[in-house]
C-alpha cells in the first residue's frame, strides 16, 4: 500500500511540463497552471527547443514555485520527463503538456480519487464523454488500437493509455524505473504501474486537440514505435 490519505490543505502538487518548440503557448500554459488554486511546484524541462521557446523561458522572471531545466540536447519526451521527475518534491505528480490541448483547470477532478485514497494513479481520458475538438479519425483509431493492445497485455481496461494526463502519487517513482526516451514512455509507464499493481482510475477530461499546422508533433511513426514498446515491456523487461 502507498502512503496514507493526503489532505488537500497539506499536500503539494508537482506539475511536470516537458517542452519542445512551444514558443506560442509556453507563457499561456504557465499562466493557466499558476491560476490553479492548489499548492504546487512547476517543473519545466525544455528539450533543447530551437524556435525561441528556450529564450522565452530564460527571460521569465524568477518565481518561488517554478523550476526550469534545460536539456543539453533534444532527447525526447521520456527523457525530459525523467529529468523532471528527479526534481519532484510534492506528494502528487501531474504530467502537463505545453501545447494547450489539456486544461489545468481540471486538476481538482484529476487528483480527487487520490485524495480520497481510492487510487494511486489517475488517467485523464479523452474518450469518456468529455468535450473535445473534432479532428483526426485515424489518429483516434490509432489511439484505441494502442490502448486495446496495452490492455490485453496488462489486463487493464483503460480507454486512453496515450493520454498526457497521468497523475500519480509521487512515491510511485521510487517503485518503477522508467527508461524510454520518447513517446514510448506512455505505454512503458502503463505497463510498469500495472506490474506494480497500482490502483488506477480514469476520469473524463476535455481535449482541445491541435492539427499538424498548429504544431502537433506525434505521428504514425510514433504509433508504430509504441507497438514495439508495449510488447517489449510485456515480454522482455
Amino acid at each position: 500500500m502507498f502512503f496514507e490519505h493526503i489532505h488537500v490543505d497539506a499536500m503539494k502538487l508537482s506539475v511536470v511540463i516537458p517542452v519542445y518548440n512551444e514558443k506560442d503557448t509556453i507563457r499561456e500554459i504557465l499562466r493557466r497552471v499558476q491560476d490553479v488554486d492548489l499548492p504546487k511546484e512547476i517543473i519545466v524541462i525544455d528539450d533543447c527547443s530551437t524556435d525561441g521557446t528556450r529564450e522565452i523561458l530564460q527571460s521569465l522572471p524568477p518565481s518561488d514555485n517554478v523550476k526550469i531545466l534545460f536539456q543539453p540536447r533534444n532527447a525526447g519526451k521520456g527523457a525530459a520527463l525523467r529529468a523532471g521527475f528527479r526534481q519532484v518534491s510534492g506528494d502528487i505528480v501531474i504530467i502537463q503538456d505545453a501545447d494547450l490541448e489539456y486544461d489545468p483547470a481540471e486538476y481538482p477532478e484529476l487528483i480527487r480519487p487520490i485524495l480520497k485514497n481510492k487510487a494511486d494513479v489517475v488517467y485523464g481520458s479523452r474518450f469518456l464523454s468529455g468535450p473535445h475538438r473534432v479532428l483526426f479519425f485515424w489518429h483516434s483509431v490509432g489511439n484505441r488500437v494502442l490502448t486495446t493492445l496495452s490492455n490485453m497485455l496488462t489486463d487493464l481496461n483503460l480507454t486512453d493509455m496515450e493520454t498526457c494526463y497521468k497523475v500519480f502519487r509521487a512515491d510511485i517513482l521510487k517503485k518503477i524505473e522508467l527508461r524510454e526516451n520518447r513517446f514510448g514512455i506512455e505505454p512503458e509507464f502503463t505497463a510498469k504501474i500495472a506490474k506494480a499493481r497500482c490502483r488506477i482510475y480514469e476520469v473524463p477530461i476535455s481535449y482541445a486537440g491541435r492539427d499538424y499546422s498548429e504544431g502537433k508533433k506525434i505521428s504514425w511513426k510514433d504509433g508504430i514505435a509504441a507497438l514495439f514498446v508495449i510488447l517489449k515491456y510485456r515480454f522482455m523487461d
